[in-house]
């Protein structure tokens, strides 16, 4: 009985793409269950700013052709996946300073493997962390009288990765080039959040000043919070009418996700002694 063996080509790649890929992926998530102060940061600081904020607001706000009794914690709900989302995305991001500051970075770098393994290992594994952070907080929806599709499931989880994904890569192009998590912090506060703050989380665009419009529209997570919105609100309230169609916002989430991910994959190979 004769046996068949990989080629040189499938084994190769298998060595320096997809093993260490893998082998990032599993690293990252590993790390991130440990570290049980990561866990409690990324969601109990959003699910307490959306309670906070959901509870204060609840009463002076009204969306647009919303049904009567749609409460801001409802129409925040999306806006706070995005939140978990993102601070998922910063605590995995940050975690490339100290594994340069630890030589760990450094052994990874001068490993016979390509360097999109790394980035893709890196990003692949801050987007599962996000996906899970996300269905767990996607659980509370019932208690905001926001019914869970579960017929659309497989697409909410797609939309979760996705999303994570692309946070996770801006996070990543924010963080490779830093060597102090301080600084990393600085340019969170800069960019990151108001980028969150300008997506039409808190309030709805069509209320805003012209230039803080232009902001919105131009900003990539506005398209992630519109997606959401329209697979978890819609059953109880109609969309946001400055909300484009969802394969609009899919597509941009699409386009964000792959051009920072050759970005990315630019700058990692931007190091003497790089591999393809």
């Amino acid at each position: 009985m004769s046996t068949s063996t990989p080629s040189p080509v499938t084994a190769s790649f298998f060595n320096t793409v997809t093993l260490p890929t893998w082998t990032l992926w599993s690293r990252e998530v590993v790390r991130f269950l440990r570290q049980k102060n990561r866990v409690i940061g990324a969601l109990a600081s959003p699910i307490m700013f959306w309670f906070v904020i959901g509870a204060g607001m609840g009463k002076s706000f009204h969306a647009e052709g919303a049904p009567e009794g749609f409460t801001y914690l409802q129409y925040f709900f999306p806006g706070t996946l995005m939140l978990i989302m993102l601070f998922t995305a910063i605590f995995s991001t940050i975690s490339i300073i100290e594994d340069r500051r630890e030589g760990f970075l450094q052994g990874v770098l001068t490993s016979p493997i390509s360097r999109s393994a790394i980035v893709l290992g890196k990003l692949c594994g801050g987007a599962t962390l996000s996906l899970i952070q996300a269905l767990i907080f996607l659980a509370m929806a019932p208690l905001t009288g926001i019914p869970i599709p579960w017929a659309s499931l497989p697409g909410i989880i797609a939309l979760f990765f996705l999303i994570g994904f692309g946070l996770t890569a801006l996070g990543y192009l924010i963080a490779w080039p830093l060597d102090s998590t301080q600084g990393f912090h600085a340019l969170m506060n800069l960019v990151l959040i108001p980028l969150w703050l300008l997506s039409g989380a808190l309030f709805p665009p069509t209320g805003a000043m012209t230039w803080v419009k232009w902001v919105i529209f131009l900003n990539p997570l506005h398209y992630g919070l519109a997606a959401l919105r329209q697979v978890l609100i819609s059953p109880i309230a109609a969309p946001e009418a400055s909300d484009p169609p969802l394969w609009i916002s899919v597509g941009v989430l699409i386009l964000f996700a792959v051009t920072l991910l050759g970005i990315c994959s630019w700058l990692t190979n931007r190091v003497q002694g790089r591999n393809p």
